[in-house]
């Protein structure tokens, strides 16, 4: 009862006008960055976080939240009807979504999308209104110790799911600590790292840092890789599926659901991570395994359901525990800070109506999307017609009047395009940028903590693995070392066998 009197109240927020109209930019704009490859919803929030400044702070968070699931939704009408992803965690999508478009069944598969997308959104909203109470009134009991464990956490699993080369992923989460360290020393006040520029002593802009490597990166980054669209049908039809394929979809949808809201919760898996697992889950309990990459709906039913439940379960830890779990809920952390609020277990007492309108909107913004898509399906199909090379010059003009207008510095403009050149080179480089914008981000907090829990226990380390006085920080620690160390295991072995070849 205490759960639906709390989405009332939410409800009651996002279901004013104003909150309306967010909501629905937020999912519209989500879509279309869904559909054009190369967008994606990490560098379009990073070039609105700007507007965020003059917006009321659930409006604002209401829209953003709104592109990031909206992205989920675009992302699987490219993949099916070009078997050209929009977003990373459409590309198991493709796989036999395309097929099916290719056989004639585009309307089938992109209803499966849809409905599954619905549904797992539905089931998530629901889901984190049920868990996050509990959540953060546990970590009420939270201390200094605790939060640098947590964090540490966070960093550490971020580093264990990313891509590619550990040695890159850590060298990226210690790169982001050390750019927030710069400024004025949280305790005293003294500028430090700032090289002598009056323009560092507050350290540097999180806008143009996120909008530059983000922003401008991503636009170098796909004028090199442009590529040719054509969609394998202009037309889509036979949308409502048989009986027969509505039994066949139900269970991956449930599957997809579940799967894809618990790996949501954790910090660096995200929609990704759960619709790769949802795909496999469902390749691995088929009776005809062979059927998957020739176009079984099962394939588009559970990734999709799986990546929209683990975009907006993501929100869970940020929420309650103010730990972003992926490059998306950095930017929410950023947008939540620039309106002067910090997020945590507080958040759902101080501003109540920040926490239950966010999480009412969810659900409003999935029902705008399966009203938005399935209509404007042909629409889509010609809007992934347009040339990058005609869009990029407007989305560099957005980043910089954006990045001028918070603070009216030419020198945060030359900031976000010095960070744009590194964004280029990270990804030439193969290092994720996702982890050095969460160490960026975690790394003010980290150090906070850290020096307050050092203050507390009079300069005793001890203190974060302390299975007397602090259990959880204890066992914290202990996942954290124990993540890392399965992580770069593979690598360890390998290197010795081959030095035993040598």
């Amino acid at each position: 009862m205490e759960t639906l009197a709390h989405l009332a109240v939410g409800f009651e927020h996002a279901l004013t006008l104003q909150n309306l109209g967010f909501c629905f930019i937020g999912v519209l704009v989500g879509t279309m960055v869904g559909v054009l490859p190369g967008l994606g919803p990490v560098p379009t929030i990073a070039m609105l976080l700007p507007v965020t400044f003059g917006v009321p702070p659930t409006s604002a968070l209401i829209m953003l939240a709104g592109i990031y699931y909206g992205a989920q939704y675009g992302g699987s009408t490219t993949a099916i009807l070009l078997n050209l992803p929009g977003e990373a965690s459409s590309v198991v999508t493709a796989i036999d979504g395309h097929q099916l478009a290719r056989q004639g069944k585009a309307g089938l598969a992109l209803f499966t999308a849809a409905i599954g997308s619905f549904f797992a959104g539905t089931m998530a909203t629901f889901l984190i209104a049920a868990f996050a109470p509990a959540l953060a009134e546990f970590a009420l009991r939270f201390g200094p110790a605790e939060y640098f464990s947590l964090m540490v956490l966070g960093l550490a699993a971020s580093v264990a799911l990313a891509h590619g080369s550990v040695l890159k992923a850590i060298a990226m989460v210690v790169l982001g600590l050390l750019l927030g360290t710069v400024g004025q020393d949280i305790y005293t006040g003294t500028p430090r790292f700032n090289f002598g520029l009056e323009q560092l002593v507050d350290g540097f802009n999180f806008v143009a840092i996120a909008m530059g490597v983000f922003g401008i990166g991503e636009v170098v980054r796909n004028l090199e890789n442009e590529r040719t669209r054509s969609a394998v049908a202009s037309r889509v039809r036979d949308l409502i599926p048989s009986r027969d394929e509505v039994k066949a979809i139900v269970a991956p949808i449930l599957r997809g659901t579940a799967l894809g809201s618990m790996l949501g919760i954790l910090p660096g898996g995200g929609a990704i991570l759960g619709s790769f697992a949802a795909y496999s889950v469902e390749r691995r309990i088929a009776k005809d395994p062979q059927r998957f990459g020739k176009g079984a709906i099962e394939g588009v039913a559970a990734p999709e359901s799986a990546n929209n439940a683990g975009a907006q379960t993501s929100f869970i830890p940020m929420l309650t525990l103010g730990i972003p779990s992926n490059a998306v809920m950095a930017l929410m952390v950023g947008a939540l800070l620039i309106n002067g609020i910090v997020p945590g277990p507080n958040l759902m007492t101080e501003r109540p109506e920040l926490f239950w309108g966010v999480i009412a909107s969810m659900w409003i913004g999935n029902l705008m999307l399966v009203i938005l898509n399935l209509p404007l399906i042909s629409i889509w199909v010609k809007f992934m017609a347009i040339p990058y090379r005609v869009l990029y010059p407007g989305v560099v003009a957005v980043c910089c009047i954006g990045v001028f207008s918070l603070g009216s510095s030419s020198f945060d403009v030359y900031v976000m395009a010095a960070f744009g050149v590194l964004g280029y080179v990270l990804v030439k480089l193969d290092c994720e940028p996702a982890p050095f914008l969460l160490g960026f981000v975690i790394g003010r907090l980290l150090e906070e903590h850290l020096r307050r829990a050092m203050l507390l226990s009079r300069g005793d380390p001890s203190v974060f693995v302390d299975i007397y006085d602090h259990p959880i920080s204890a066992v914290l620690i202990v996942v954290s070392a124990a993540a890392l160390i399965l992580v770069c295991w593979p690598a360890i072995g390998k290197r010795r066998e081959e030095a035993f070849r040598e």
